[in-house]
């Protein structure tokens, strides 16, 4: 079997699983392209997005989730017009790190949608992140009503700065 093509700027070729390891994704990224963040709920998938330089994460949108497709063509859309080069994508591991339903539940979502989008995604552990948002958003003094619309985005991009402050650790932020 023949060995798998090198795309021109030497990164390694991605796998059919698409679903890499930071350290591995950070060999692959262009120069100036972005990360998008995803923190997946039941009703919502909260989106975030990094900077070209890939230092700061910033909450984007809420997308309210309906039927896998149409979710699937909204980030198509956002990743298009952004130049979005690969996915962060939230696993809610319990807090003493095994993985129950919801977990699953994710990375199934993950082998879906990389079925669906060419792109390299990595799965970062996200436990407290909502916490993290939801005390965010409290010291802001935002309502319930502001913080309930936001939540999702917010704690997109808390998920998505731990993978770029991991990024800038190992050279390739």
């Amino acid at each position: 079997m023949p060995a798998p093509h090198s795309p021109a700027h030497g990164a390694p070729k991605m796998t059919d699983s698409q679903i890499v390891s930071l350290e591995v994704l950070a060999g692959s990224l262009e120069t100036g392209t972005r990360l998008l963040g995803l923190d997946l709920g039941t009703k919502t998938i909260g989106l975030a997005l990094s900077d070209v330089s890939r230092t700061i994460a910033t909450p984007l949108e809420t997308i309210r989730r309906t039927k896998f497709m149409n979710d699937m063509n909204k980030i198509l859309e956002i990743t298009g017009k952004l130049d979005v080069s690969a996915f962060v994508l939230g696993l809610p591991l319990n807090l003493n790190g095994t993985e129950g339903p919801r977990a699953q539940a994710t990375r199934s979502f993950a082998a879906n949608l990389t079925r669906q989008i060419d792109l390299p995604l990595v799965l970062w552990d996200e436990r407290l992140s909502t916490v993290a948002a939801e005390r965010t958003l409290l010291e802001a003094d935002a309502s319930r009503k502001r913080r309930s619309e936001v939540i999702d985005k917010v704690a997109a991009a808390f998920i998505l700065q731990g993978a770029l402050d991991r990024l800038a650790n190992i050279g390739a932020g």
